[in-house]
Formats: C-alpha cells, sequence, structure tokens
C-alpha cells in the first residue's frame, strides 16, 4: 500500500504499509523423489529458489516439488518473497531444519526494500515495517494489527503488462528526485494519529484517507519513471470511478499495474465489481477481483 519514507534523512529508508490478502496466495506440495523436479504455476521461479537454498544450506536434492497455486508475477502483489519464502518454509519442514522465516528470507535475499512481504507472511493481518537501516538484515515489524472481518478490497488488474521489476526497478530508484522529509514526517504522522488507530477502530474512513494521501504523493514522486501516478492508464480510470461511487483507500500496489481500493461491506464491493464489468465492458484488458484480508501468516501442513 505505499513506502512511508523515500528520503532516508534520518539513517532509514523506505518502511512500507500492506497487507495479507485471502484469495491470491502461492501453494505448494513438497515429497520426496529420486529425481529432483519442481513444475507447476510459476515452476522456473520456484526451482530457482529451490536449487539456491540447496546449495547455501548444502542440502541433497532428493525431492520433488509441486506448484499449485502461484501469484501472478510482478503485478505488484509480492510474488517473488512469497514463493522464495514458501519454497524455503516447505524445505525447511522437510529436512527438519529449525530455520524462521525472516532466516529464510535473509538466504533468499528478501525484504531489500519492503518487510511487508516478509511481514504477512510470518503474521497476516496490516502490516507496517520500519525500512532499512544500515545494519538491518530483513526490515523489523513496528505494527502488526488484524483487518476488520467486514472489510473488502477491490483489486483492478491490466492484463497487459507487467510493474517494474529487477533491473529496471532499481534503475528507476536511481533516476528519481529526491522525496521531500517533510512529506515522510506527514505519512508517519498520519499513519501513527489516524491511520492505524482507524484500523483498530474499523473506521474504513478515516484510514482510506490516510492511503490516499501516501498514494497520492508518491504516485506522484514515481510519475516520471512509471508513466503516471498510476503505470496503467485504464487502471487509472477504473480508480477515479471507484472513487466516484464511494470506494477509499484509492491505490497502486507496488509498481502496478494492479490498482486498489476499499470499503466496509461484503454486498458492497460486490456491486461495486458488478459496476465495474459494466462500466468498463468493452476493455478487454482490464478485470476485477474482490478479496478479504488473511489475518494469519503463512501455513505448513505436514501430511
Amino acid at each position: 500500500m505505499g513506502f512511508i519514507d523515500l528520503s532516508g534523512a534520518l539513517g532509514r529508508q523506505f518502511g512500507s504499509i500492506g497487507l495479507a490478502l485471502n484469495e491470491i496466495y502461492t501453494q505448494l506440495i513438497i515429497q520426496r523423489s529420486d529425481q529432483f523436479r519442481v513444475f507447476g504455476k510459476s515452476a522456473t521461479r520456484a526451482e530457482r529458489c529451490a536449487k539456491s537454498l540447496c546449495l547455501k544450506l548444502d542440502l541433497p536434492k532428493t525431492f520433488q516439488i509441486e506448484v499449485t497455486t502461484a501469484i501472478p508475477e510482478h503485478v505488484g502483489l509480492g510474488s517473488g518473497t512469497q514463493m522464495a519464502l514458501a519454497v524455503g518454509l516447505a524445505i525447511n519442514g522437510f529436512f527438519d531444519l529449525g530455520l524462521k522465516v525472516r532466516e529464510i528470507a535473509a538466504l533468499t535475499a528478501r525484504g531489500r526494500r519492503s518487510g511487508i512481504g516478509i511481514g504477512v507472511f510470518e503474521r497476516g493481518g496490516l502490516v507496517v515495517d520500519g525500512g532499512r537501516g544500515e545494519n538491518t538484515i530483513t526490515p523489523p515489524i513496528l505494527s502488526n494489527l488484524k483487518i476488520p472481518e467486514n472489510w473488502r478490497f477491490i483489486l483492478v488488474f491490466d492484463r497487459r503488462g507487467q510493474g517494474l521489476h529487477g533491473k529496471q526497478e532499481v534503475s528507476a530508484f536511481k533516476k528519481l528526485p529526491d522525496f521531500p522529509q517533510r512529506e515522510a514526517a506527514r505519512f508517519c504522522y498520519l499513519l501513527m494519529m489516524q491511520g492505524l488507530p482507524a484500523v483498530v477502530e474499523n473506521n474504513i474512513i478515516n484510514f482510506g484517507d490516510v492511503i490516499s494521501q501516501l498514494q497520492q504523493s508518491v504516485g506522484e514522486h514515481f510519475a516520471s519513471v512509471q508513466g503516471g501516478v498510476f503505470t496503467s492508464a485504464e487502471v487509472n480510470q477504473a480508480m477515479i470511478w471507484l472513487k466516484k461511487n464511494g470506494a477509499v483507500a484509492i491505490g497502486q500496489t507496488s509498481w502496478g499495474p494492479t490498482g486498489f481500493c476499499a470499503v466496509d461491506d461484503p454486498a458492497r464491493a460486490e456491486l461495486l465489481k458488478d459496476g465495474l464489468e459494466q462500466q468498463f465492458s468493452g476493455s478487454e484488458n482490464l478485470h476485477f477481483m474482490v478479496a478479504s484480508a488473511k489475518n494469519c501468516g503463512g501455513e505448513v501442513i505436514a501430511e
């Protein structure tokens, strides 16, 4: 849902806020095998993670992994971190290594900027991380709250493209101008004294106002390298429609192109989704989803 401090003025950079969803997830099965293989959804990424961990931990490749479900890659939903941690926890359980989530995150080089992916895998719910300092291994979690059960999040996908990632992302950060320290200070104040209390008190209007302000400011900061406040012009139009029809917390996930918003009633969320499908029925690029918050972390089941 956005970075908090891109200025690094206090010796820490990034810091971010985000949450876990139920409907979009990564699931895999590991079992003993004489022949090492990784297959299924996003198998190339999963195999790369498995081989790297076996090399670093000096483990035999006496298993196979089937990825039954995977988060779409490079659309702003943390697919890389969730895959790395899922593969890592599977291997950890298979060999009974006793590793913790953050140890696996460090071994797989996750959390180099945002710590949200690690935090939601550990705990679920709404997470705020403290960014990276000089000696940070993985960004520390500063706040972890349960999302009210009645809240729903509408996601707007653009089938055509992917957000910046890899070398493109690194290059984009280098091109960005300095982020105003006063804006980072304002975000911290808004989060601490409005956004987080609003989650506890089930006040989606106040929470949504904070997220929308953060998203607008960070989006304007990124506009020169991503083509606007939103990466996708069509997603932008859908978000404008959602805002006019009462949705709050209007924004883009990471580098996009996925847009998101929030409402505090499941039935209202479905009505808005239906309205989007009618309003943008002529678009072959957009599709929509209603999602609920997952208030617990990743699960490992041994059979």
